[in-house]
């Protein structure tokens, strides 16, 4: 504990020596500290707005009932069969043995939501009206937990219930609907029901509010002519990024097509991936910009105190004390800059969060200002390793005749 006192009180007589460099140093790690949290919780905010936004409106994981394949016939033994194969029409289908698929999954402990869908395609009329919808027969309680209606209704309330209807916001505005109004719906063949609109929802997406009629399941069996049938069942889970890994292992357990969120939204993942890449990058150079400036300052320090350090040295102090000096040196020189730097960095994002467009929240965790003080106080040790190496290895008599 002496020792460390000792070499505290050293490594503190030099920074307070050297005022004008030390301030320099720290102002730039203070500022190097601020643009690594606000870049950071900005793009973090920006990924997290994204991707609840995306998801906020679908299933991290379909299940579907496998693509059906033509049945090619083995030619005979010794002869060559030369074949062009076409991809098979996929009909509407439903999964076999949905409900014991649905109780499987229940049990599986990263999945969260289970909720088996019927959907098919139909036409709405009213008046001269015709559009092209897309009937969703869910389980109220299940699909709510995937999909959260009941934030998104505009007009009328949840209720999903025999002779009951919810439709898209775009779609009611092209068919004229409102709360309480009867709406046509034409399975095909035939297949017509006459429902009440109870509800219109705006999900954000104007291809599902404009295509979108939420019924009980019954009624879309009927309609599609698939009687106690699910042609989804869809899936949410504990962590959204492992959903590609959980999707394969549902396949090979159910023997089912399994498809994640980011496989429908390649695009979206690449630019995730992109924006976590462009930040570590920025983290980098401003780290090494950090290093680079305090190794610049201690190295300074090293030719300027040639003479006290070998005073020191012949003093009896060992080359490793004279080592945890300067490496002292680099921790405070991180440390005391990283404070200021994280507190502005704090400032900056508040200050986003009240002035700035309000498209979205940056969210701002204490983990991440601990990171970043973290960092460029290791950032410090590291640059001091090499000027601390090269005062330890000074000979103290060279050192003391050192003009």
């Amino acid at each position: 504990m002496k020792t460390w006192n000792i070499e505290w009180s050293i490594a503190t007589r030099f920074l307070r020596e050297g005022k004008a460099q030390s301030a320099l140093i720290l102002l730039g790690i203070g500022v190097g500290v601020a643009v690594i949290v606000f870049i950071t919780a900005l793009i973090n905010g920006l990924q997290s707005n994204t991707i609840e936004r995306t998801l906020g409106t679908q299933a991290h994981i379909r299940v579907e009932a496998a693509d059906e394949r033509n049945v090619i016939v083995p030619p005979p033994a010794g002869t060559t069969q030369l074949l062009r194969e076409d991809k098979r029409a996929q009909r509407l289908r439903s999964i076999n043995n949905w409900q014991q698929v649905r109780d499987v999954l229940d049990g599986l402990p990263y999945i969260t939501a289970v909720s088996p869908v019927i959907s098919g395609p139909a036409f709405a009329r009213r008046g001269e009206a015709l559009k092209s919808v897309a009937l969703m027969g869910i389980d109220p309680d299940r699909y709510q937990r995937i999909v959260d209606l009941r934030a998104s209704m505009v007009e009328g309330h949840f209720r999903i219930a025999a002779g009951d209807a919810m439709v898209g916001r775009q779609l009611a505005q092209e068919l004229g609907l409102r709360t309480g109004d009867k709406l046509r719906l034409d399975g095909g063949q035939g297949r017509e029901v006459v429902l009440n609109v109870v509800g219109i929802f705006e999900l954000g997406v104007r291809e599902l509010d404009s295509r979108y009629v939420y019924l009980d399941m019954k009624q879309t069996q009927s309609l599609i002519d698939l009687p106690g049938a699910a042609t989804v069942v869809d899936l949410t889970v504990k962590d959204i990024f492992s959903a590609q890994d959980i999707a394969r292992r549902i396949a090979r357990l159910t023997g089912l097509k399994a498809e994640s969120w980011m496989e429908t939204n390649s695009q979206l993942v690449n630019a995730l991936r992109a924006q976590r890449l462009s930040t570590r990058m920025i983290s980098g150079f401003v780290a090494l910009s950090v290093a680079l400036g305090i190794a610049s300052v201690l190295s300074v320090s090293v030719v300027q105190r040639t003479r006290e350090i070998g005073i020191l040295r012949a003093m009896g102090s060992p080359r490793t004390q004279i080592l945890r000096v300067f490496l002292l040196q680099g921790a405070l020189y991180g440390l005391a800059g990283a404070l200021p730097g994280a507190l502005v960095g704090y400032g900056m994002v508040a200050s986003f969060n009240h002035f700035g467009p309000r498209l979205f929240e940056v969210p701002l965790e204490p983990g991440l200002l601990l990171s970043a003080i973290a960092l460029a106080t290791l950032t410090g040790v590291l640059a001091a390793a090499l000027p601390a190496r090269r005062a330890a290895s000074l000979d103290p008599v060279e050192a003391i005749r050192h003009v």
